[in-house]
């Protein structure tokens, strides 16, 4: 097992700690501290995090997991933490609880670390911390939780003790406590701590709703908005019908890749914590808990597959392909250089399939090809954007992907390229089909789309190559004025040709 000692760094000095309570007068230097790990001084629960990881190595092992629990709690926490290594150094911190802590150990309070986690894992995680003086955790055999943990306490401190926790089980130990600090608990748990006893602190919880639909990531649904693509390049525009069914396809496909980017971030979350933006993610930061995630994947399954159907079979086998695609990927096809980015192109060609069967139009195969080549170059910018960025950090790896620092300039090549070969494939599909299917006033109009697409395509990777470039090229595009002003222009230029302008 994997494990740091580095110290927390100190709170900053503008961190709103806690709201004061009545029992703060209770309490004085002579009365120790006593903090919650999971959910209180870390904002995550080490038995999910090394469950989940033991099992993402393996789905199988969950079987073995139902076995150990036959064993007891605390015996899977022991064989999880003797299995699975933990960065103990980029774990979530509670940094406003770390902030009080650490103030109280400066006026010359004990302060304890008292948790249901294995002590192996406690006393790792401790040593990130230099106000803990001792620590109490679970041993293999005891499960130092709720009324356990309660008489440990006692026992140690019958003078009584401050105890800073968040969950229901912590109720037995706020009763014996000295004083009560609340730590981002539920409101009907901290109604029922507030009568447990004296009020030391009050630390607010944040919203999870928030944190949910921050990572469910409903910005990126503009992605999804190619399912409308085959619809109005094929000549339906003017069918409701066919409006109706593509509306439903961009809902599943919408549903579906928010709950994969669930499914993304529970199999990333080590590696996001490493990352220089991805650790803010709402699992990874710890702001959603990894147990919530968990709950929505098969809701989020079956509302995508559910709507699916009303579309048609073809539909739910597109969905399925996207679904199983896109967890190869998270399990192993992402840290396949090259072949990561090739399947991000298929993925979003997955969405123009869709888009073909709900609208039940014939589409040129040219669109397929110039997908291909479109969303491969943004997907390598993606990857040379994070190439670049971990390379200015020294890094010669990138955190969870096959690429090295030195493989800048063959991204570059291959992302450049890539992005010419649409525009080619553009010019090609506009002489071959567009201009002979018949579904347009003045297709000269068409013309506009080549070069805006290369003015594009020559922006998003100067701006890479300059490191000034979200680390999603699409979700960038939809913020930047230029490139909004530029979809705008294809659009005009896409009505035109469709109402016959100048003709």
């Amino acid at each position: 097992m994997t494990t740091h000692s580095r110290p927390a760094p100190p709170a900053s000095p503008d961190i709103a700690v806690a709201q004061a309570g009545t029992g703060a007068e209770a309490t004085g230097p002579d009365t120790p501290l006593v903090l919650d790990l999971d959910g209180s001084l870390i904002r995550c629960d080490l038995l999910h995090e090394t469950a989940l990881a033991y099992v993402r190595r393996n789905p199988l092992r969950i079987f073995v997991l139902a076995r150990w629990l036959l064993e007891g709690r605390a015996a899977v926490k022991r064989k999880l933490a003797e299995r699975v290594s933990v960065d103990v150094d980029f774990l979530p911190v509670n940094e406003e609880l770390a902030a009080f802590a650490t103030e109280a150990k400066a006026n010359g309070r004990t302060v304890v670390l008292a948790t249901a986690a294995d002590v192996f894992l406690a006393s790792a995680i401790a040593r990130r911390f230099p106000f803990i003086d001792k620590v109490v955790a679970s041993d293999g055999v005891t499960n130092i939780k709720g009324a356990a943990k309660a008489d440990k306490l006692a026992e140690l401190y019958p003078d009584g003790f401050a105890y800073a926790g968040d969950s229901a089980a912590d109720l037995a130990v706020w009763r014996r406590a000295k004083s009560v600090v609340i730590v981002e608990a539920r409101g009907s748990v901290e109604r029922d701590a507030r009568q447990a006893g004296p009020v030391e602190a009050v630390f607010p919880r944040k919203s999870v709703a928030r944190a949910f639909a921050k990572a469910a990531r409903p910005h990126q649904w503009a992605k999804n908005a190619l399912v409308f693509a085959p619809l109005i390049l094929g000549g339906h525009l003017a069918d409701p019908a066919a409006w109706v069914n593509a509306l439903i396809a961009f809902v599943a496909i919408s549903i579906l890749a928010s709950t994969t980017y669930l499914l993304n971030d529970l199999f990333d979350l080590p590696e996001d914590r490493l990352h220089w933006s991805k650790r803010h993610r709402p699992l990874a930061s710890g702001r959603l808990p990894v147990l919530y995630a968990i709950a929505a994947l098969p809701v989020g399954f079956l509302l995508s597959f559910g709507l699916g159907a009303l579309i048609g079979a073809i539909a739910v086998v597109i969905l399925l392909a996207y679904l199983l695609l896109t967890v190869a990927y998270s399990m192993s096809l992402k840290r396949q250089p090259i072949l990561d980015a090739f399947t991000l192109a298929v993925l979003f060609t997955l969405r123009l399939g869709l888009g073909i069967t709900a609208a039940q139009v014939v589409v040129s195969p040219w669109l397929l090809v110039f997908s291909m080549f479109l969303f491969s170059s943004l997907s390598f910018a993606k990857r040379h954007t994070e190439i670049e960025r971990m390379a200015t950090l020294g890094e010669r790896k990138v955190a969870g992907r096959g690429y090295l620092s030195s493989d800048g300039p063959l991204i570059l090549a291959m992302g450049v390229s890539s992005g010419l070969a649409a525009v080619m494939i553009m010019v090609l599909y506009l002489i071959n089909d567009a201009f002979q299917a018949g579904l347009y006033q003045n297709s000269v109009w068409l013309w506009a789309f080549p070069p805006v697409l290369f003015l594009w395509i020559g922006r998003i990777w100067l701006l890479c190559q300059r490191g000034e470039l979200n680390d999603d090229p699409v979700a960038f595009a939809v913020r930047d004025r230029a490139s909004v002003a530029l979809g705008a222009v294809m659009a005009a230029a896409f009505l035109a040709a469709w109402f016959g302008l100048g003709a």
